[in-house]
């Protein structure tokens, strides 16, 4: 318990020290609210590696990480600006696509249908949002190698699927290869 006390008290000093000339370099360099929000991850990182702060340069140090901290902020505005003018772009579809609604291959959806919730996210996220298996992994908070191997199950197990549909339909007759392999 006196670690945590030390630590808290070593943090409470710097948060000190380096308050107002934070708050003043931020304030000529973003709004008010980017500021404060700024401000807040650079009191979170330097709780967070209070032990590399250098007990000889705490104001430089803090100004690296604002400075950091800052140009995410802006990466961040500039990613969202785009990714508003694309959509913009885009426009409204007249009719929104929905994969499940069988029109077009009733087979897949049936199939799909048969699979667990979680096969089935996996699958429309590397088909249908065509992501990677990294990218799924941030997205389900897993590793891309549970993905891969998720991903290669579910993907046997619906092939499976679709296969026992296409071969076990209504007025199928087996050949006499298939009735010999069944006796």
């Amino acid at each position: 318990m006196n670690a945590e006390l030390e630590r808290r008290r070593r943090f409470e000093e710097v948060a000190a020290e380096v308050y107002e000339p934070l708050q003043r370099y931020l304030r000529r360099r973003a709004s008010v609210d980017d500021a404060d929000e700024v401000f807040g991850d650079v009191l979170l990182t330097i709780w967070r590696r209070l032990e590399s702060v250098p007990s000889d340069a705490v104001l430089p140090w803090c100004y690296g990480v604002a400075r950091r901290q800052l140009a995410n902020k802006r990466r961040a505005a500039s990613r969202h600006l785009r990714l508003v003018e694309r959509i913009a772009a885009v426009g409204t579809p007249d009719q929104a696509f929905d994969p499940f609604d069988g029109a077009e291959h009733p087979e897949l959806v049936a199939a799909l249908g048969t699979l667990s919730d979680a096969e089935r996210d996996i699958i429309t996220l590397w088909a249908w949002e065509e992501l990677e298996p990294r990218e799924i992994a941030v997205v389900l908070d897993t590793s891309p190698n549970a993905v891969s191997l998720k991903l290669s199950r579910a993907r046997a197990k619906l092939a499976d699927r679709i296969t026992r549909q296409t071969t076990s339909g209504a007025g199928h007759i087996p050949d006499a290869s298939t009735e010999e392999h069944r006796a």
